[in-house]
C-alpha cells in the first residue's frame, strides 16, 4: 500500500534520525543491568519519541496527552487483573505518566525499570501469600461475594488488601476445579467423596500456581522495555505496535495456525489469550465449539493437567497450544456471556480449499438464487505478475457468478460474514463485477495525498439483484466491498448494527534495515514497528473507519452484546468525512428500499429463529453483565447448570442460527485437496438452514417483485 517514494522518504528519515541520536556514536552497548542493552533500548525509544508522529497517519503529537494514553496502556498490560499492585505502587508509577514523551527523545527511559522493579516484589509477596492461603482451610459451603470484572475493581490498599483478593480467587478456583472433578466422576458412574475430591482440586489449583508464578519469574526487564515501547506506539493506534525481535513472527500480535495445530488467530489482550478468528476447514473450524472472542484460560496436553495461560506472554501460550497433527489438546476456554467450557480439538492441517469462494443453488418457492461465500480476499502474489497465473479470489468469484447464471438465477447473496479483509485490488476488482466502470475506494496517506481506486472494466458480470451479508466480524477490504454496493445503491447489505470499522492500512519498518552499516553491529536486534499510514473512505466521503458500514437492514445476532469492533478500542482513530468520489447511484436496481426494509422488519417479528436468536442475545447479555459471583458450591454449581442448560439451547439450535464462515489471512495454496463430498454435503445443509440466509432470500424475492411491472 506505501509507495515506493513514500518508502525512501521514511529510510532516508530514519537514517538521518539515526545520525542525530546523542549517543550515536558512543562506543559499547550497554550500560545497565546484565539482561538489558540500555543503548538499544534509549535508540529505541529515541526512533518511537521522533519517528512516529511524523509517520503516523494522524495528527497526534508526542505530548502530555500521548503520554498518558501510553501509561494508561501501559499500566493495563502491567496489571489489568489488578492482582498485584498496591494504590500506592499505582501513585508512584504515575509521576511518569507525563514524562514519557520527554524521556523518550532524551534517553531516559525509567517507567519501565521502575514498573519491573515494583511488580516483581509484589509478585514475590503474592507467592508467598498464595502459598500460605493454599495450606489453610476454606470453608466450600460458605457463601461470599467475588467482583469477576476487574474493570469495576479498585487497586487494593495493602498487602492484607491483596491476601483477601486473593483468597477469593483461589476459593473460586478450587471450587471449579472441584466442581470439574464431581462432573467428571458422575460422567464415569464412579462414587463421590466429597473430602477426596477437595483435597485434589486443592492439589491441582496448586499446582497450576506454581507453574503460574515460575512463568512470571521468567519474565525478563528487556520484556518489560518491549511492552513498554508497545504502550507507546498502541498510544497512537490499536494497529500501530512495535515489535521485539521474537514477536516478528507473529506478524500483528497474531498466530497463523497454517501448519499443524488447531487453526485459530489469536492475540494478547490486557493479559488475555483472545480467539480473533477460526480458520476455514482448520481443526477448530470442524470441531465447531471454539469461536472468535473466546478467552483462552488454560490450555492441556490431552488428559494432562492444565496449564493456567493467563497473563501469559502470547508467543508461551502458541507453544502449548500448537502441536503434531493427530494429538489431542484441551482449550478452558471462557465464552463472553461468561460462561466457561473445557473443548478437545485433535490438532491437524488446515484444508486451505475451505479458504476459498464457494457457491451453491438456493431454491424455494419456485425461485433459484445463487449463494456465493467469500471468506477472505485472497491473492497468491508470488505467482501472479509472472509467466503462471496465481489463484485469486477476484477470478474464483467471476468464475462462480457465471457459473451461477448460466443456472438461471433470479438474484445472488454475497456472504462477507467473518471476512476479516485481504489483499485490496481483489476487493476493488470484485466490487467491480457488479458495477460498470467507476470509483470503489479513497485511500488517503499520512502526508494528506488522496488517491481513488476504481474498476476500470466498463462490463459488468452481473447486473440482477444482489444482497450482501456482513456482521460484526466483516473487517478492512470485506467493508469496502460492502460500502461500494451500498453507496451504488446496488445492493442491499444485511447483517448486525454494525462491522468491524478497521478503516486504516499500516506498514512494517524494520528498525534495523535504516541503521548506517557502520553503526549495525553496535547494536543487536532493533525490532521492527507498524505503523498506521494510510486511511480508507467510501466513495460517499465517510470513512469506514471506527463505525464501520452500518446495513440497510439490521437483523439480530447472538454476538450483539460484545463490544466487538474498532469503536471499542483503546485510541482508535475517529470517523470522519472527505469529499465524496465522482459517481452515480444505480436508480433502477433497487427501486423501493423503504418498502424491502419494512418487508424484512414483518417478517422478523414472525420468524421463530430469528426471534429466538433475539432472546439469546439478551440472555447472553444479562450473563456477561452478572460480573458478581457468588463463591460456594452450590451456588457455582448452580450457575454451571444454568450455564449448560444455555450451551444446550444455543448448541441444538447455533447451525441454524448463525453459520459463521470463518475466514483466514491466506488463500494461496492452488494445489490444496478439494473437499470430500460430506463436507461439501455438510455446509450446504448449514448454508440452506441459516436463517440469514434464509431472510436473504426473502429480500431477493422483495427486490425481483418490486422491479417486475
Amino acid at each position: 500500500m506505501k509507495s515506493c517514494s513514500h518508502l525512501f522518504r521514511i529510510t532516508i528519515f530514519l537514517i538521518v534520525l539515526f545520525l542525530t541520536a546523542p549517543w550515536c556514536l558512543a562506543e559499547g552497548s550497554s550500560d545497565g543491568s546484565d539482561d538489558v542493552d540500555q543503548k538499544r533500548n534509549k535508540l529505541i525509544g529515541y526512533i518511537l519519541g521522533k519517528q512516529l508522529p511524523t509517520l503516523h497517519f494522524s495528527d497526534r503529537e508526542m505530548n502530555d496527552t500521548l503520554s498518558r494514553a501510553a501509561f494508561d496502556l501501559y499500566l493495563k498490560q502491567l496489571d489489568f487483573q489488578k492482582r498485584f499492585l498496591l494504590q500506592s505502587d499505582v501513585e508512584e508509577l504515575k509521576e511518569f505518566a507525563e514524562l514519557i514523551d520527554d524521556n523518550l527523545v532524551r534517553g531516559t527511559i525509567t517507567l519501565p525499570e521502575t514498573g519491573y522493579a515494583i511488580l516483581e516484589e509484589r509478585i514475590r509477596q503474592v507467592e508467598t501469600i498464595v502459598a500460605d492461603l493454599l495450606a489453610e482451610k476454606m470453608d466450600p459451603d460458605q457463601p461470599e461475594a467475588m467482583e469477576s470484572d476487574p474493570e469495576k475493581l479498585d487497586y487494593v490498599e495493602d498487602l492484607e488488601g491483596l491476601r483477601q483478593r486473593w483468597r477469593l480467587l483461589l476459593k473460586a478456583q478450587i471450587i471449579n476445579r472441584y466442581l470439574d472433578l464431581e462432573d467428571q466422576r458422575q460422567a464415569d458412574g464412579q462414587p463421590i467423596d466429597r473430602a477426596v475430591l477437595w483435597a485434589e482440586a486443592r492439589e491441582r489449583v496448586s499446582k497450576r500456581f506454581t507453574d503460574f508464578f515460575h512463568r512470571l519469574h521468567q519474565e525478563t526487564r528487556q520484556d518489560h522495555y518491549d511492552r513498554y515501547f508497545n504502550a507507546v506506539a498502541r498510544a497512537f493506534d490499536p494497529h500501530t505496535n512495535y515489535m521485539a525481535p521474537d514477536r516478528k513472527e507473529d506478524f500483528d500480535i497474531h498466530m497463523r495456525g497454517s501448519l499443524e495445530g488447531i487453526g485459530a488467530l489469536l492475540r494478547e489482550e490486557d493479559g488475555y489469550i483472545k480467539v480473533v478468528r477460526i480458520i476455514p476447514g482448520s481443526a477448530s473450524a470442524r470441531q465447531g465449539r471454539l469461536q472468535a472472542e473466546d478467552i483462552i484460560q488454560a490450555v492441556a496436553e490431552g488428559d494432562e493437567e492444565a496449564v493456567e495461560i493467563t497473563d501469559m506472554r502470547l508467543r508461551d501460550a502458541v507453544r502449548l497450544i500448537r502441536g503434531p497433527k493427530g494429538t489431542e489438546v484441551r482449550l478452558t476456554v471462557m465464552k463472553p456471556d461468561g460462561t466457561k467450557d473445557i473443548i478437545p480439538i485433535i490438532r491437524d492441517v488446515v484444508q486451505i480449499e475451505e479458504t476459498f469462494v464457494k457457491q451453491t443453488i438456493l431454491e424455494a418457492d419456485g425461485h433459484r438464487f445463487g449463494y456465493i461465500s467469500i471468506p477472505s480476499f485472497y491473492r497468491d502474489f508470488e505467482k501472479s505478475g509472472g509467466s503462471e497465473q496465481g489463484r485469486n479470489s477476484t477470478d474464483d468469484t467471476r468464475n462462480v457468478i457465471l457459473a451461477l447464471k448460466e443456472q438461471g438465477i433470479e438474484g445472488i447473496i454475497l456472504d462477507l460474514r467473518d471476512n476479516g479483509g485481504g489483499s485490496l485490488v481483489d476487493a476493488v476488482d470484485i466490487a467491480g463485477l457488479f458495477i460498470d466502470a467507476g470509483p470503489v475506494v479513497q485511500v488517503k496517506n499520512s502526508y494528506g495525498l488522496k488517491r481513488i481506486l476504481e474498476d476500470e472494466d466498463d462490463s459488468i458480470v452481473y447486473d440482477g439483484p444482489l444482497v450482501v451479508l456482513v456482521n460484526q466480524f466483516s473487517a478492512s477490504a470485506s467493508e469496502i466491498v460492502a460500502a461500494a454496493l451500498q453507496d451504488y445503491r446496488r445492493a442491499v447489505v444485511i447483517g448486525g448494527q454494525h462491522t468491524h470499522g478497521k478503516g486504516t492500512v499500516q506498514t512494517i519498518i524494520d528498525l534495523n534495515e535504516n541503521i548506517p552499516l557502520l553503526h549495525l553491529r553496535r547494536y543487536d536486534d532493533l525490532g521492527a514497528l507498524k505503523a498506521t499510514i494510510q486511511k480508507f473512505y467510501r466513495i460517499n466521503g465517510g470513512s469506514t473507519q471506527y463505525r464501520g458500514v452500518e446495513p440497510d437492514i439490521v437483523l439480530p445476532s447472538l454476538f450483539q452484546h460484545l463490544e466487538s469492533g474498532e469503536q471499542y478500542l483503546d485510541y482508535s482513530l475517529p470517523w470522519d468525512q472527505e469529499s465524496p468520489a465522482d459517481y452515480h447511484p444505480y436508480r433502477d436496481k433497487i427501486v423501493d428500499l423503504e418498502r424491502v426494509i419494512e418487508r424484512s422488519r414483518q417478517r422478523l417479528v414472525a420468524s421463530e429463529e430469528l426471534q429466538l436468536i433475539e432472546a439469546e442475545a439478551l440472555r447472553s447479555r444479562q450473563r456477561s453483565e452478572q460480573t458478581l459471583l457468588t463463591l460456594d458450591i452450590d451456588s457455582m454449581r448452580a450457575r454451571r447448570e444454568e450455564e449448560r442448560q444455555a450451551r444446550e439451547r444455543v448448541g441444538a439450535n447455533y447451525p441454524r442460527l448463525e453459520q459463521e464462515l470463518q475466514m483466514s489471512d491466506d488463500g494461496d495454496d492452488e494445489d490444496a485437496a478439494p473437499s470430500d463430498n460430506d463436507d461439501r454435503a455438510d455446509w450446504i445443509k448449514k448454508v440452506s438452514t441459516d436463517p440469514y440466509i434464509s431472510e436473504a432470500q426473502m429480500i431477493l424475492r422483495d427486490l425481483t417483485d418490486l422491479l417486475t411491472p
